[in-house]
């Protein structure tokens, strides 16, 4: 990442570049998801780190932040994402992170519920994951490269990169 325009994505944060000189990242996916879409074409990409599958019951707080939730987040992301040029057939996609990172979490399963809302969504739009690594008990730190949409994650102190 020398040299390039780091743009961090927070948690319940979203962010798109089609500068091929910066790079989006966001750090520590526990339960959350890190999603990532890629228009190799227009060298356009997004990442969104949610926190929550479903905004039911929470219309306020979705409305404040759709970042937040799978349901309101991916449809904010993929929105944004066409409205800059992407194009639905040559998009990359990557999932991240889902994993069960509390004792508690054999009761709520965030993870698993995130991880299986972010597929629902997807499937049911009928945009296609190339690139997955969820579940399991640790956190990933994935960031994604404008200029070659190269996808790299760190998890257990090892880089995984995936091509663009």
């Amino acid at each position: 990442m020398s040299g390039k325009v780091v743009f961090t994505v927070g948690v319940s944060d979203m962010k798109i570049s089609n500068d091929p000189g910066s790079v989006l990242i966001t750090y520590a996916l526990g339960s959350c998801i890190g999603l990532v879409v890629y228009d190799p074409i227009v060298h356009l990409g997004g990442l969104l780190h949610f926190q929550l599958p479903d905004s039911k019951g929470f219309e306020d707080a979705a409305r404040e932040n759709p970042y937040k939730f799978a349901d309101t987040g991916v449809a904010a992301l993929f929105e944004v994402m066409y409205s800059a040029g992407a194009h639905k057939n040559r998009l990359v996609i990557g999932i991240f992170g889902g994993g069960n990172m509390m004792q508690d979490e054999k009761i709520f399963q965030i993870g698993v519920r995130n991880a299986r809302a972010s597929k629902k969504i997807l499937w049911q739009n009928s945009l296609f994951i190339k690139y997955e690594d969820v579940g399991g008990t640790t956190n990933r730190t994935v960031s994604l490269d404008l200029e070659t949409g190269r996808i790299r994650m760190k998890k257990d102190g090892e880089v995984i990169e995936f091509p663009g």
